[in-house]
């Protein structure tokens, strides 16, 4: 084998010193986009799994869908950053990661199917550290606290039980920042923040789509930007709730109806589909499965929507696109249209809404980052207006195409 020679002051950079050596029970670090948080998380695991060798990983969000894209992809690219990939073996079914000279294993799972969590029996030494990236998505603290009590037991000598979470913070309310940045100084907490202006390894381009951002998004700046906690008043939806609902006992509800709106991305937006069922005599909106990539093209959102199984369902798309339309007819989304324009669009959608209760499937985790940070519009003396703000609103409007069909009135718009 050759034998390679690195700086891991280099390959890690500044700015993480106490994150990296850091060995209480809990590290939080909150932070912005291009934080390079996620990324030097991964470096800590694949560094320190080869340096403890009877330590274990288990990587967990909220929905296993996400894990491959994003924490599995994190610890390949740390893998290969430190010039060591012969000796790790490398999964996909099952998703896992395995460092060949002692057998040690990173695990992945998702609170969508919590017996897989809860049941991990390690083969070399034991359970030891736990990285939950997105911590934001997981709404609900009881969640956590089954996640925290699965890191048990005892541990060899100079080793260490600890719990990671990485998450963009995007609103004050969210428990996290309870428990965590609130609390008493705490010798087995790490709480921190993060944001771009600490990774040294970002080019001019990367830097001025956060000056851009400034200018032009402050409240979005302020999370996505600086990693602070996104203040949340004044919010468009509060009929909505989280419910792990059984989607084909909801199909079976008398007179309910499916739905589905597409709203179409940009470079840095994603594009959106939302799906849900409607059920107009009870007044209930199930939202039960979502699309949400940046970067997609017209041929890469027919592949997606054809492999979650919705090629052939009547999907409304924003308008504003007709020639994405057609190329998505052409692909074979044949049910496509877009939707209706006219007068009041976004406002007449959300009175129609409004009063609908909202449930919500755990898995839909960027529709509820949305709706639990969709705000009215401030005018220049913060005084809330009758609009709300152009952020946070891909699946939303999404949803509006969506249920254009139920909603009475022609003189109502789905721009």
């Amino acid at each position: 084998m050759t034998a390679h020679r690195l700086s891991l002051k280099e390959v890690v950079g500044k700015n993480y010193t106490r994150f990296w050596n850091f060995k209480g029970r809990y590290r939080v670090v909150k932070g912005s986009r291009a934080s390079k948080k996620s990324k030097t998380t991964a470096l800590w695991y694949i560094t320190n799994i080869m340096d403890y060798p009877e330590a274990n990983l288990l990587v967990v969000r909220k929905t296993f869908r996400t894990l491959k894209d994003s924490c599995f992809t994190e610890l390949k690219w740390a893998i290969q950053k430190l010039k060591v990939q012969q000796h790790w073996k490398v999964t996909e079914s099952p998703l896992q990661l395995e460092y060949i000279p002692t057998g040690q294993k990173i695990y992945f799972r998702g609170l969508d199917d919590p017996l897989k969590v809860t049941s991990i029996t390690v083969d070399v030494g034991s359970l030891t550290w736990m990285w939950i990236e997105e911590a934001y998505e997981i709404m609900n603290e009881d969640d956590f606290n089954i996640l925290d009590e699965s890191i048990r037991g005892q541990v060899a000598d100079g080793l260490f039980k600890q719990v990671t979470l990485t998450f963009n913070p995007w609103n004050e309310h969210h428990w996290i920042k309870k428990r965590f940045f609130d609390a008493e100084p705490d010798k087995d907490i790490l709480a921190i923040t993060t944001n771009y202006l600490m990774n040294e390894f970002l080019d001019a381009a990367d830097k001025k789509v956060f000056e851009t951002m400034k200018k032009n998004n402050p409240r979005r700046y302020r999370v996505a930007g600086l990693g602070e906690w996104g203040i949340v008043e004044g919010l468009v939806y509060e009929n909505w709730r989280e419910e792990n609902f059984d989607l084909e006992t909801v199909k079976r509800i008398s007179g309910i109806k499916s739905a589905f709106g597409l709203d179409f991305g940009y470079t840095n937006d994603p594009s959106a589909l939302w799906c849900g069922m409607v059920d107009t005599a009870n007044k209930k909106i199930y939202v039960f499965d979502e699309m949400y990539k940046e970067g997609m093209s017209n041929e890469a959102i027919s592949e997606e929507i054809t492999k979650m199984g919705f090629r052939k369902e009547r999907i409304r798309a924003d308008s504003a696109e007709p020639k994405s339309i057609d190329r998505l007819r052409e692909l074979g989304i044949s049910n496509i249209k877009g939707a209706r324009k006219g007068k009041d669009s976004v406002n007449n959608g959300i009175d129609f809404i409004q009063d609908y209760e909202i449930i919500i499937h755990p898995r839909c985790v960027n529709f509820q980052t949305e709706i639990s940070n969709y705000t009215w519009a401030k005018d220049k003396f913060g005084k809330k207006i009758n609009k709300p703000i152009d952020d946070f609103n891909h699946l939303l409007d999404a949803m509006r195409y969506a249920l254009e069909e139920f909603i009475k009135g022609e003189t109502f718009s789905f721009d």
